[in-house]
C-alpha cells in the first residue's frame, strides 16, 4: 500500500513538472479546447456537474493562452466554491463578479460560434 502511494505521488510530481513546462496554446487553440469541453455531457446545474466541468477546464487552464488563463482561473475558482458541500455565500458573492466578467471575456475572445 505504501509503495503504491509513493509511486502515485512520484507520478503526480512528474506530471505536475511536465505540465509546468508545457507550451502555451494560442487563443484560437484554447477557445477550441474550451468549446470541446462545453459540448461535452456536463451539466453545471448540480454540484457533481460543477466538479466535472471544473476538472475538465483545469488542464486547459494550464496551457491556455495568456489572455485566457485569468478568465479560466476565475471560472474554475467559482465552480469550486459553488460545488462545496456548504458553499460560503459571502465568498460566492465576491467571486460572482469575476465569474461574470470571465464569461464575457471568453465570449468576446472565442465568439459564440467558435473560431
Amino acid at each position: 500500500m505504501k509503495k503504491t502511494l509513493t509511486v502515485l505521488i512520484a507520478a503526480g510530481a512528474l506530471l505536475g513538472a511536465a505540465g509546468c513546462s508545457a507550451p502555451q496554446d494560442t487563443t484560437e487553440e484554447t477557445c477550441g479546447r474550451i468549446q470541446t469541453v462545453g459540448a461535452g455531457p456536463t451539466s453545471a446545474a448540480d454540484k457533481a456537474g460543477m466538479i466535472r466541468l471544473a476538472n475538465r477546464l483545469r488542464p486547459i487552464e494550464a496551457t491556455a493562452s495568456g489572455e485566457l488563463q485569468a478568465p479560466l482561473h476565475s471560472i474554475i475558482e467559482f465552480l469550486d466554491a459553488s460545488a462545496q458541500e456548504n458553499p460560503d455565500t459571502a465568498k460566492l458573492e465576491e467571486l460572482q463578479g469575476s465569474y461574470t466578467a470571465a464569461g464575457q471575456n471568453l465570449s468576446a475572445l472565442c465568439g459564440a460560434g467558435g473560431q
